[in-house]
């Protein structure tokens, strides 16, 4: 079997990992796993580790891929590959490296995931509902403001718990973001979450601060001037707002709010440049991703509502065909 083939010379790179790199013996596992791992799958294209191509490695990356291997992982079996065809090169055993000029797995893109607007919008209603009860506590007004916030300015969730009193200016709808490298941005607001934020400033949070108030030290003093607040006037932690998003939407998180206010913003039409500003990247580029999620929005809507989005058989695939090379696939066939 083509398996015994590769047996030898993993025993010979275990050796070689052991007493000329003195890696430990845990390492020295790991890379023999992955390299066992690579190793069946050569043998399943009827290969073997020496001969191995460029395109078994990239097939290899892309199976992994298929199965739900996360990035991270999959880059580390890279790695694990790099290092053993170099010292096959090296012992001059081929005189090929098939893992030269492969992607590395940490460059893969995924898109971000995002809430339906109703599921937003439901979330929201259901906070607001709580926050509008005649006896509604200071809480019930803090955390409609917070999920408010999270989706109407896509804030990270560091950013919200940073926030201060002296950030916001409700008379102008906006507030002032501290990001990633301390770098400070204006946020627009809309007038739901400019309403919700102004009655927990008004009738919620002066309940939370009473506590802040009596202390004396002045990183106390600091604090008091966080906006949010706990039920002990101290500031809110980013696990806590996390667990705030996760019990008004089991499906939700804060930054799965954040993917929601830039895709749906893109998807009503907003310029990615108004979507870089807003969410503070520093690089377009990771907006772009959210022109992707928009376009997937929009095959959906056209496969629902045109009358001939759903056709099937050999009409919609000439039909298709025939787009396709007048360079407009308006027909998104099924598989």
């Amino acid at each position: 079997m083509e398996s015994t083939r590769n047996l030898p010379l993993l025993k010979d790179y275990q050796s070689y990992l052991r007493v000329e790199k003195g890696l430990r013996p845990l390492t020295c596992e790991a890379y023999d796993n992955d390299l066992k791992t690579f190793a069946e799958f050569i043998e399943g294209r009827q290969g073997v580790l020496l001969t191995a191509t460029q395109q078994d490695v990239a097939a290899f990356l892309e199976h992994l891929r298929n199965h739900g291997i996360d990035s991270r992982s999959a880059a580390r079996k890279l790695s694990c590959l790099r290092g053993f065809y170099k010292w096959l090169l090296l012992d001059r055993r081929i005189h090929h490296d098939p893992t030269v000029n492969i992607e590395s797995p940490k460059a893969w893109k995924v898109l971000p995931k995002s809430l339906a607007e109703p599921e937003v919008a439901e979330m929201l209603e259901r906070a607001g509902m709580a926050a509008s009860h005649p006896q509604a506590k200071a809480t019930a007004l803090r955390d409609c403001a917070i999920l408010e916030l999270l989706y109407a300015g896509g804030l990270r969730v560091s950013e919200v718990t940073a926030l201060s009193t002296r950030d916001l200016s409700l008379d102008l709808g906006r507030v002032q973001v501290r990001g990633k490298g301390d770098k400070e941005r204006i946020v627009p607001l809309g007038r739901s979450a400019i309403e919700a934020l102004e009655t927990y400033l008004r009738e919620g949070r002066p309940h939370l601060a009473r506590i802040s108030t009596a202390r004396k030290n002045a990183e106390s003093r600091q604090d008091a001037t966080r906006l949010f607040l706990s039920l002990r006037g101290m500031p809110l932690t980013r696990q806590w707002v996390w667990h705030l998003v996760k019990m008004a939407n089991s499906g939700a998180s804060p930054h799965r709010l954040r993917h929601s206010c830039a895709t749906h913003m893109v998807e009503h039409g907003a310029d990615l440049r108004s979507v870089q500003l807003i969410l503070g990247h520093a690089d377009i580029s990771t907006t772009q991703v959210y022109t992707h999620l928009a376009l997937g929005r929009l095959k959906e809507v056209h496969r629902m509502h045109h009358p001939r989005a759903t056709r099937r058989g050999a009409d919609a695939e000439a039909d298709s065909n025939a787009e396709h090379h007048a360079g407009l696939t308006l027909v998104e066939k099924k598989s």
